[in-house]
């Protein structure tokens, strides 16, 4: 029974998460310390980074933050290079910085529309990119890209926001089958409603969307950032060394019946 749970020990290893200092992507570097992983936070902003890093020195892992705009290649590399320099290696990658432009896809602005791609879609291939490269000459490594429910079932006024996060399902295969000769196992995860700051902020102006949503989980809740935490160490241990390419729904039964 132990030789089990060694399959799911990431004591030793690093992780870069990017979109780091709230939501889904702080809860899962919160999950990654308390497993024992170093940890180089992603942010554009500088302060929210250095306040995230504060939360997490408690847990007794080294933490950088960097900060970074994953849209621009050179920051990209930069970040990637200080990320090896600082920690020594880079064994886990979180793709999970994102942003919502909501409007009607006739009134979207190109600018919405490039910044939404640029940010959720090309952010993803840089950051996958930079990091697949330094992962091949170590020997491999693992990439988990956020997508979500809005990935296959698009809502009125997300159209942009759901045209890349349908995209970064096709770019996880796509990773997956051209890395899989370097060892460099690719997948994403698809949340679906979560307690993050963004989510309760819009249900507190919005309280019946906040039933009519929860009316429509199977599970009746909304989920809790912890909810992502076993699937998370799962996808980035060695206990899934033959899965790659595929996405997970993590979003207590909603998308099996909402067509």
């Amino acid at each position: 029974m132990r030789e089990v749970y060694q399959m799911f020990n990431l004591e030793g290893k690093t992780a870069i998460i990017t979109g780091a200092s709230k939501g889904l992507g702080f809860g899962m570097a919160e999950c990654f310390a308390r497993a024992g992983v170093d940890l180089v936070l992603v942010n554009r902003n500088p302060k929210d980074g250095t306040e995230a890093k504060k939360k997490l020195d408690k847990y007794g892992v080294k933490v950088v933050s960097i900060p970074t705009d994953v849209s621009q290649s050179r920051s990209v590399q930069e970040m990637v290079g200080k990320a090896v320099a600082e920690l020594g290696r880079i064994n886990i990658l979180i793709n999970n910085a994102a942003i919502i432009n909501r409007g009607p896809l006739l009134e979207l602005t190109e600018a919405g529309w490039d910044q939404a791609i640029d940010i959720n879609l090309k952010g993803y291939f840089l950051c996958g990119q930079a990091v697949a490269k330094y992962m091949a000459k170590q020997g491999g490594g693992k990439i988990i890209n956020l997508a979500s429910i809005r990935s296959h079932l698009v809502a009125d006024e997300r159209g942009a926001y759901s045209t890349t996060k349908g995209g970064i399902i096709q770019l996880t295969k796509a990773m997956a089958f051209e890395w899989a000769r370097y060892n460099i196992l690719v997948n994403a995860i698809a949340p679906g409603y979560f307690a993050t700051e963004m989510v309760t902020g819009y249900f507190s102006k919005m309280p019946e969307m906040e039933k009519k949503v929860i009316d429509g989980i199977p599970l009746g809740r909304i989920g809790q950032p912890s909810d992502l935490y076993g699937i998370a160490v799962f996808l980035a241990s060695s206990a899934s060394d033959f899965i790659t390419g595929e996405t997970i729904y993590i979003d207590g039964g909603w998308s099996t019946w909402k067509y």
